[in-house]
């Protein structure tokens, strides 16, 4: 009973924790000068994701969400992108979503890209 309790006080005390760096982060926001306009705007912040192909394997990326969409560039295995909305298109090895990214044109799939938080719907 002991153990048992302590793995549940573990637990809690862990999940509360996890929680500090999003309170603060989602609290902290650009300094505002009386008087002054800010531009909210550009603090704008994206999911990351990481391409997750063979070493030495690229990942298209495509003008819309689906195979049959142009390749307009190429993206290097382990490399780290901005996401900025998800959708839906082809399946890829039976996945339907894709990635829209947020610093360039084009999709990719999100069968081969790891994302790192939450990505919103387009």
């Amino acid at each position: 009973m002991n153990r048992r309790l302590f793995r549940n006080g573990v637990v809690a005390l862990v999940a509360a924790l996890a929680m500090v760096p999003a309170v603060a982060v989602a609290d902290s926001g650009p300094y505002r000068h009386p008087g002054r306009h800010t531009d909210a705007s550009r603090h704008v912040r994206y999911a990351q994701g990481e391409v997750v192909t063979p070493p030495g394997v690229p990942l298209n990326v495509r003008s819309g969400p689906g195979v049959t969409y142009r390749v307009i560039d190429e993206l290097r295995s382990g490399s780290l992108h901005g996401l900025r909305c998800t959708t839906t298109g082809s399946r890829v090895h039976g996945n339907p979503y894709w990635y829209k990214l947020a610093h360039r044109p084009g999709y990719v799939s999100a069968h081969y890209l790891h994302a790192f938080g939450a990505v919103p719907w387009c």
